[in-house]
């Protein structure tokens, strides 16, 4: 079971990950003249965005809910930001992948074509979701509920069985 101390540590770690990710869509575009750190950049976001999705998979996996093999209650309850977490990675590569494409050639031109843009704005509008499901849905799986048997969850149960 998770403990406070190490639900804290956890928690500490996650809003790392949300802000790093925060400060790349917001500053990444200044670095436009730099393509070899943007690159690096990308790939650390990237990189985070999967470690930050491996990490809510185990605080699900550590839930009493989910020892109990109740894992409708879990998928029911949070599918919504799993599938924001796969979207806005999978849109964040394809944007990344576009615009180092674009800025490898020619480093210092302003290039966006229709389909950049509208692809910039998908993943723009994407993250804000992201960021909002994802850190709602780390401070609720610290709700103690979650851990251990209680009448909440057998609730849950009867409601999903009747």
């Amino acid at each position: 079971m998770l403990q406070p101390g190490n639900y804290s540590l956890v928690l500490s770690l996650q809003f790392m990950l949300l802000l790093f990710d925060l400060f790349v869509n917001s500053f990444s575009e200044l670095l436009r003249s730099a393509p070899v750190i943007q690159l690096v950049l990308f790939i650390l976001q990237d990189v985070g965005t999967l470690f930050a999705a491996i990490v809510l998979f185990l605080m699900l996996f550590n839930t009493f809910v989910f020892q109990a093999g109740l894992l409708g209650i879990l998928v029911q309850r949070f599918q919504v930001t799993v599938l924001m977490c796969a979207l806005h990675l999978a849109l964040s590569i394809a944007l990344h992948v576009w615009l180092m494409n674009l800025r490898w050639k020619t480093q210092n031109v302003f290039i966006w074509s229709d389909g950049l843009q509208a692809l910039y704005v998908l993943q723009r509008v994407v993250a804000v979701l992201y960021f909002y499901f994802y850190k709602r849905t780390i401070l609720n799986l610290g709700d103690s509920r979650f851990y251990h048997d209680s009448l909440w969850l057998r609730k849950e149960v009867a409601r999903v069985r009747g």
